[in-house]
């Protein structure tokens, strides 16, 4: 079944699963094929969640505040290389 899960039927595989162990699916609930297949549509596990409505999407906030992050991080990069060229 897994090799022709739609978009929908791993949606529903997720809510399915969620409600039946009654917390979060984690990749450990699905079969090797099942988890591949959720992630070929949506992505990182987290946004598989996200999408089947089972975890909260992240907030524009949080996302500006991440992408900021980054950032200041690829500049400390770029520093820490003009001071060794230096």
């Amino acid at each position: 079944m897994s090799d022709k899960m739609t978009k929908e039927d791993c949606l529903l595989v997720l809510c399915t699963k969620a409600a039946e162990i009654s917390r979060l699916p984690t990749k450990a609930d699905f079969t090797e094929e099942e988890v591949a297949r959720i992630k070929s549509y949506f992505g990182p596990w987290p946004r598989a969640l996200e999408a089947a409505g089972l975890k909260p999407a992240k907030t524009e906030d949080r996302l500006e505040k991440n992408h900021q992050k980054h950032i200041r991080a690829k500049q400390r990069k770029v520093d820490a290389l003009k001071k060794l060229k230096q």
